[in-house]
């Protein structure tokens, strides 16, 4: 069977209070087409359709078209997961309607596998979904079973007590599948994603996972990647840029075909064309060089990151020029030169410790005074007290 994987759509959400409705109306219709083109059997959706727990109504309108297309009316089974921007029982409210036209949604981590019957090839694929475990939920459906030692266990460890559970009805005669949306040590991050892994206590090692499943369908990271481990564990990405961390990254889908008792799955990035690139342009020799690149059309597409060196401040009208000549200029930073001295100075501090940092800011605010050693011990006791309370948040 062929098995279409996609997550982290993010509907309704915008770029610096820029809509990206209109590029993501063009991902379905271009997932649309790679489903009928690629005959796809099974699509799979790991989490994040929506950027918030209470979408805006045009999202949840894309979202519910969309996936009425992708199912064709119940001839495509199409199966999705909350995330952790997703409010999970709104996203299942409609479930026993979605049901009818093949449509699986699935809010909260439950027991049980997911059964789907594939027509044309005649196969069987079971699926352990599992939507974004927080901490609370993982507890309530572990609690029946597991002792108060093992609830009080590593997060880690309580995923894989759960999936192990799970995989244990995996079959020899189906395509055994998982999907959840996670963070998996050693996936690589962007600044567009909303962190799940406060101070690493919500990081799942990659042998959590590795339960007899072919395939592992993950979603929150943006980055389209494979994770190394024994079992076959990918995330396949974003289909749009979300922040300019993400500027100059290829988005797609990905595409696997996998047989009962297949263990040689290869995974296959479909490209996707649609959505704005995010760019980042950088002009060393000031705003002539920016409005030389305008004149030639750079990028004429695109959402642009600008950060453009010059000896004087812009003016409003310099700022207001650019953006009425192109409207994708989202940020606008100008960058001013040091002096010589600044930049030994910022030179020589860079690897100093931060109590000798705490003296030269006191010395610069106070016209070249001291601080006393008592000031400096409440500085540095303030800073870890700071420290600790983040790390126990």
């Amino acid at each position: 069977m062929r098995i279409l994987h996609t997550a982290d759509w993010h509907f309704g959400r915008t770029l610096e209070g820029r809509s990206r409705l209109e590029e993501q109306a063009a991902f379905m219709d271009e997932l649309t087409a790679i489903v009928r083109e690629e005959r796809i059997d099974l699509v799979l959706v790991a989490g994040d359709v929506y950027d918030s727990v209470n979408p805006p109504a045009a999202a949840e309108k894309l979202f519910y078209e969309g996936v009425s297309r992708l199912a064709e009316g119940g001839k495509r089974p199409v199966a999705i997961i909350a995330g952790n921007h997703d409010h999970p029982e709104r996203l299942a409210a409609s479930a026993p309607l979605a049901g009818g036209q093949g449509v699986t949604l699935v809010g909260l981590p439950a027991a049980g596998l997911l059964s789907f019957d594939i027509a044309r090839t005649g196969e069987r694929a079971l699926m352990y979904a599992l939507p974004y475990p927080s901490e609370s939920r993982l507890g309530e459906l572990l609690e029946d079973e597991a002792s108060e030692e093992a609830l009080r266990s590593a997060y880690s460890e309580r995923i894989a007590r759960l999936v192990a559970r799970e995989a244990a009805a995996f079959r020899p005669d189906s395509v055994n599948l998982l999907m959840s949306h996670l963070y998996v040590l050693g996936g690589a991050e962007s600044d567009s994603e909303r962190p799940i892994q406060v101070g690493g206590a919500y990081t799942v090692d990659t042998s959590a996972l590795c339960a007899g499943a072919q395939y592992v369908a993950l979603g929150h990271l943006h980055r389209p990647q494979t994770v190394k481990a024994p079992s076959l564990l990918r995330y396949c990405g974003s289909p749009l840029a979300y922040s300019f961390s993400e500027a100059g990254q290829a988005k797609s889908v990905t595409v696997v075909d996998v047989a009962p008792g297949d263990k040689t799955v290869q995974p296959q990035e479909i490209w996707l064309s649609s959505g704005r690139p995010l760019v980042r342009w950088k002009a060393t020799e000031g705003l002539a060089q920016v409005r030389a690149w305008l004149d030639e059309g750079r990028d004429p597409n695109a959402w642009i990151e600008l950060e453009v060196h010059v000896t004087e401040a812009m003016s409003l009208e310099d700022i207001h020029e650019l953006r009425k000549r192109r409207d994708g200029l989202i940020h606008i930073r100008p960058v001013y030169p040091q002096t010589e001295a600044e930049a030994a100075a910022a030179e020589r501090q860079a690897g100093l410790p931060v109590d000798e940092l705490f003296r030269i800011f006191y010395a610069r605010q106070t016209g070249g005074a001291q601080p006393e050693p008592e000031l400096v011990e409440l500085f540095l006791k303030l800073m870890k007290d700071e420290d600790e309370s983040e790390a126990a948040s």
